[in-house]
């Protein structure tokens, strides 16, 4: 597998993302290393949050949530996913499938990192990779809170925002990671913000995981990882520990999606679910000062 890794120049003076980069390399599944970068900031005793970006953002989408947080006296780590940020970035689409993605970020999580007593914060992709290792490891996590997010099992009919948005990723011949996190944000980005999204993909050859993404997401029983999440769902139906729903309210591609979640997961009983008023799909852009201090009062409280 070839794969492509940003310079480091690209990440030169991005605006409020002055944290210190760590590495490690994990094995690939066919063999093989991708070197794979994550934020490690606050005490190192401090209450564990992981915190997990989706498509096609990466960890500078929590810049303005770990400040909060790690004022709090939680220790976040915030990953890249491979193909994202300043990890590696594997160049052809077929490199990426669903299955490599959760072996990759459990890799990370669990055999480098060997993180336990996690609160696990998803949002988009990152929902639907922290949901599968949750499952996976059920005893390695002492909270979820899930955000604009999902498991699809290809049962239940997609939204036509999520069709419209599959479609485009296919199809658009430039794909404009900037451009697209602006349009997921109710607030409009500065040109130094959009340009900081850009950075880790300094020409198309390194978009392969962030285009892939979109037809990597089941959306009928055949789909593949349909199985596997389905089989997701039946050990997270027995999950009790505390479970937070905090979705945004301006999001049309997981409108209603805690619904789910509320109805099917234990752990959601008698939790402060909420609605974070003006948040797109990337909440941590609009609201992320006041999303962290959700986190920080139920991880406090629970």
């Amino acid at each position: 597998m070839e794969y492509l890794r940003t310079p480091e120049t690209s990440f030169e003076n991005l605006p409020d993302y002055n944290f210190a980069p760590h590495f490690v390399e994990i094995d690939d599944t066919q063999g093989g290393t991708l070197r794979v970068h994550y934020l490690d900031e606050g005490p190192q005793d401090g209450p564990l949050v992981l915190l997990l970006h989706g498509e096609p953002s990466w960890s500078y989408l929590y810049r303005f949530m770990i400040p909060p947080l790690v004022a709090a006296g939680m220790r976040c780590v915030v990953p890249d996913l491979v193909g994202f940020g300043k990890s590696d970035k594997p160049t052809e689409l077929s490199d990426y499938t669903y299955e490599r993605h959760v072996a990759w970020l459990s890799s990370l999580i669990f055999d480098q990192l060997n993180l336990n007593d996690i609160t696990v914060v998803g949002q988009d992709w990152g929902g639907m990779l922290g949901l599968r290792l949750v499952a996976a490891h059920p005893e390695r996590f002492s909270r979820v809170v899930v955000a604009n997010t999902g498991l699809p099992d290809g049962t239940a009919p997609m939204t036509d925002a999520f069709l419209a948005w599959q479609n485009f990723a296919a199809s658009v011949e430039t794909f404009p990671v900037g451009g697209i996190v602006n349009g997921g944000c109710v607030t409009n980005l500065t040109p130094e913000v959009i340009a900081a999204y850009d950075a880790p993909f300094p020409e198309e050859s390194y978009k392969a995981g962030a285009r892939v993404f979109a037809s990597l997401v089941p959306t009928s029983t055949q789909s593949a990882s349909a199985h596997e999440n389905s089989v997701a769902w039946e050990t997270l139906r027995t999950f009790t520990k505390p479970w937070l729903c905090a979705f945004s309210d301006k999001d049309p591609i997981t409108h209603g999606g805690e619904k789910m979640f509320l109805r099917e997961i234990p752990g959601t009983a008698d939790q402060p679910h909420t609605t974070i008023e003006g948040g797109g799909h990337f909440l941590q852009e609009d609201r992320g000062p006041e999303f962290a201090e959700v986190i920080a009062t139920f991880m406090r409280t629970t």
